[in-house]
């Protein structure tokens, strides 16, 4: 798909190195388990469906984790223009609309590919924001789709999350499974399939945190090239990341989850530890680099 997004050489190139290790590690981490595991249509099976369900039902599973549905045009116009006003001037196809009716004041695409893809965003986010600055999140989250980077996300993030799920079966497996029953050699395998998962899942986490980064800046800066209107984007950023903070503690939990999709990573102020391995750039990271582009627009920050 040809869009007018002004295109980024560095986040192809980002994401298809990323891709490139992301495959070699992959089969490292299959090579491992068919060797510890001695079952070859199992370790097949479950990698095979895992990633299948991703790629083919990655908007299904975002927008049911997230309780969105979709809406028509009567149900909300103002979304639905905004939309459309940015397709059209950015020439690609337009992604259904869904609206997840929740406080949490955030949005995200998803979907393997442009005329695959959907826009959810939440009341949350509608009630808190001008019309320019929603102009500005939805921007964002369309450049997204036309850079393709959402369906390289959730390719990526697949293999983690079979690392994940094998770890904890192993480690549930040794502690509910009758250690009676099992002999040292068992034992053995368990460690073996766990330590090598856990250094999966600990790899993949390192680099899509580092290609999830990059993508939210070159984001932020096709939408306000799109819109004509980094101060609004800049505006919007910074309101949603003081009302992030407000949100409780435990609705944040569930829907961190979900961070490298959205719009603004779902943190509180006191997760200090968790912003050293975010998603995301920082704020001042991101508001400094659409100050640039007021710069470059001869518009004022």
């Amino acid at each position: 798909m040809h869009s007018r997004f002004e295109p980024d050489r560095q986040l192809t190139a980002r994401m298809l190195v990323t891709l490139f290790l992301l495959g070699l590690l992959y089969v490292a981490f299959v090579g491992a388990l068919l060797v510890l595991l001695k079952s070859t249509l199992v370790v097949v099976v479950v990698a095979a469906v895992v990633l299948v369900s991703q790629y083919w039902f990655s908007d299904r599973i975002a927008l049911y984790a997230m309780h969105g549905r979709v809406v028509t045009r009567e149900q909300q116009p103002q979304l639905h223009g905004v939309v459309d006003r940015l397709c059209a001037t950015a020439d690609m196809p337009r992604p259904q609309i869904a609206v997840s009716d929740t406080d949490l004041p955030n949005a995200f695409a998803t979907g393997r590919n442009a005329d695959h893809a959907v826009l959810c965003v939440t009341t949350g986010l509608m009630r808190r924001l001008e019309p320019d600055e929603l102009e500005g999140v939805l921007a964002h989250e369309l450049s997204h789709v036309a850079h393709r980077d959402v369906a390289v996300i959730t390719v990526a993030s697949f293999l983690g999350v079979i690392a994940g799920l094998i770890v904890r079966f192993a480690f549930y497996s040794q502690m509910y499974g009758g250690r009676g029953r099992r002999d040292q050699n068992t034992m053995v395998v368990l460690l073996g399939v766990m330590a090598v998962s856990a250094a999966v899942y600990s790899l993949s986490f390192l680099l899509i945190r580092a290609l999830s980064r990059y993508r939210e800046l070159a984001a932020d800066r096709a939408g306000a090239l799109l819109t004509g209107h980094p101060s609004a984007l800049a505006s919007a950023l910074t309101k949603l990341d003081g009302d992030i903070a407000r949100i409780p503690s435990k609705d944040l939990r569930t829907a961190s989850a979900f961070n490298a999709f959205y719009f603004i990573p779902a943190f509180g102020k006191g997760d200090s530890l968790s912003r050293l391995f975010n998603t995301h750039p920082t704020l001042e990271q991101r508001l400094d680099g659409l100050a640039k582009i007021s710069a470059e627009l001869g518009r004022p920050a």
